[in-house]
């Protein structure tokens, strides 16, 4: 979770401290070309009942209606005080069969190199952009704050070349359906997985950043009709259960980034 303190005296705390898709039955006097035109999908599957279509979108079987994934638990801490986006990535590429650690991926993860700049009462005036690279000191040494998803995207495709995949802006629905077919996702939300309510801006060249302080990456393992299920890197718990609809909330407020491979 990314936490901020604005006393000039002190390090600031920015660092991370939340139906099967199927074709109803069609009556047996249709042909199966006649229910093929009706799947609105680029490719279909047949199920043993010749009267089904189950549709298959981007060649990725139709999703189902829970699915939990065993996944590693990394802890962040005490090394990577705000490492919750390296540390979540750290366990996705595990379960990918890369053997590697957080701090590798920490010294790996392209960094933004703008110091931080504040006013005499302690505001930010300047920083670096989170989506050129992890803003600030991750070890907490310093203040730090978060990385975005294409820097994210870039070090999958370093350990795993040409496997990326970039699912934010996607509906969260199609998140799932990667799940479905047995993949862990980065996503990022709060340290509570409810709505943020600390927002800061600052000045990054003639850009200005406006982003919540109290932002969170953790890895979505599961689902079920009421529930997702993740894991925490700061709590240290695994399979967290979350309301789906909370949780959803919090993850478009943050911009519905999402990262896996495939």
């Amino acid at each position: 979770m990314k936490k901020l303190y604005l006393m000039v005296s002190i390090l600031p705390l920015f660092g991370c401290n939340n139906t099967d898709d199927t074709v109803s039955q069609q009556t047996k006097k249709q042909s199966y070309t006649e229910i093929y035109e009706q799947v609105p999908s680029t490719s279909i599957r047949k199920t043993e009942n010749p009267d089904i279509v189950l549709k298959e979108v981007n060649n990725q079987p139709a999703k189902k209606d829970s699915m939990m994934l065993e996944v590693v638990l990394i802890k962040q801490n005490p090394e990577l005080r705000y490492g919750c986006e390296v540390t979540s990535l750290a366990m996705v590429l595990n379960h990918a069969g890369v053997n590697i650690d957080k701090m590798e991926l920490y010294r790996s993860i392209q960094k933004d190199p703008d110091p931080i700049k504040r006013a005499a009462n302690g505001d930010i005036l300047n920083w670096g952009n989170p989506a050129d690279g992890f803003v600030g000191d991750m070890t907490g040494r310093q203040a730090g704050y978060a990385v975005f998803d294409k820097p994210m995207e870039a070090l999958v495709n370093q350990k795993l070349p040409g496997r990326a995949i970039n699912l934010t802006n996607q509906p969260f629905e199609r998140v799932l359906e990667h799940v479905s077919a047995g993949y862990p996702v980065v996503v990022w939300t709060t340290g509570d997985y409810r709505l943020p309510d600390r927002w800061e801006s600052w000045n990054h060249g003639q850009q200005v950043i406006k982003t919540p302080l109290d932002l969170h990456a953790v890895v979505l393992v599961g689902y079920d009709a009421n529930y997702v299920y993740l894991n925490d890197p700061l709590s240290g718990k695994k399979q967290v259960r979350v309301g789906k609809n909370q949780f959803i909330e919090s993850w478009k407020a943050l911009q519905s980034r999402a990262i896996s491979y495939k």
